[in-house]
């Protein structure tokens, strides 16, 4: 008989293979953006936002017209708006998007790392652009946080917002039926993600894991790097916090015009996120993307930039 440690080195070195292989496959995809452009940050006037507890906040703002905030995921930072920043400044609204706590150029401040500080972060960006009528966009993360900050200042919510987008995003349970979640945050709390993300081999895979179909090699590699430059183990906090809070049972308490815009492909906010949220919140409404899945921002920009244009024109213009 076979040792059993035999047979799990053998499943192990036929992983790795069909690993190799798979990841050589990906990198003959076609790119919609070359990488140079995908690791530029947006340019725009730099403040930084200094909140009650002392976190310093970095944001960015650009343009004239009606205004669009823009909220990061996780493990990210406000490069990731870069495709959409200048198509919305095209377009002709002001752009504005921060650093959330933690991630890229923002601090922690004393009261660390949470939904209910994060929330607060939101609040004080807001206000220190004094913004109206405007359009936040919450990615993943970004989007939970959006919701939790409605749910918690609901005035300021109304004062300063018009509609708000959800992408790829959830109101928390988010290892709900997402195997991939169950696996990923595990890694990314015990400091694993780092390993996974910097091989060539196993990087390339779990990048290509975040997107739909045909996966492009320059948005892998940008995806990687990205993810690679936060220092994660100060962001567990945030992580169990989307894992273990549930807002779900609250989504009607939101008055605020919402999308909700989600690929069909996407396992890490799988497809029964949106469509709770988009029928529990009053008003909402769903947007699916054919073949994409988390990555929205750089997978299909221009649907998220038609959505943007869309809740502007409902009633009068922002």
């Amino acid at each position: 008989m076979v040792p059993f440690i035999a047979i799990v080195v053998v499943l192990g070195v036929l992983l790795h293979i069909a690993a190799r292989s798979q990841a050589g496959k990906l990198k003959s995809q076609p790119d919609p953006y070359p990488l140079d452009v995908l690791n530029r940050e947006p340019e725009g006037e730099e403040v930084f936002i200094t909140t009650a507890d002392g976190a310093r906040i970095r944001a960015i703002s650009k343009g004239q017209g009606p205004t669009v905030v823009l909220a990061h995921g996780f493990m990210a930072s406000l490069l990731e708006w870069n495709i959409i920043w200048k198509m919305l400044l095209d377009a002709g609204y002001q752009v504005i998007a921060f650093d959330q706590r933690g991630h890229g150029k923002s601090t922690i401040g004393s009261d660390g790392v949470g939904s209910r500080q994060m929330a607060g972060d939101y609040k004080a960006v807001l206000e220190h652009f004094a913004v109206k009528d405007a359009i936040l966009v919450g990615h993943s993360m970004g989007g939970f946080l959006s919701l939790v900050f409605m749910l918690t200042y609901p005035d300021s919510a109304k004062q300063h917002l018009k509609g708000v987008i959800l992408f790829a995003s959830m109101a928390g349970n988010v290892i709900k039926d997402a195997p991939q979640n169950k696996v990923q945050i595990p890694l990314i709390k015990h400091g694993i993600i780092k390993r996974v993300l910097q091989s060539d081999t196993y990087g390339t895979a779990f990048a290509a894991s975040l997107m739909g179909k045909n996966p492009s090699p320059a948005i892998i590699a940008a995806t990687r790097k990205l993810m690679l430059e936060q220092d994660t183990s100060q962001l567990i906090p945030i992580l169990e916090a989307m894992a273990q809070e549930d807002y779900y049972a609250r989504l009607g308490e939101i008055s605020i015009p919402v999308v909700v815009i989600c690929g069909d492909l996407d396992k890490t906010t799988p497809r029964w996120h949106s469509e709770l949220l988009g029928t529990s919140i009053k008003g909402g409404r769903n947007v699916w993307v054919k073949d994409k899945g988390h990555l929205l921002n750089w997978e299909a920009p221009e649907a998220l930039v038609e959505v943007v244009q869309s809740l502007s024109r409902a009633g009068e213009s922002v």
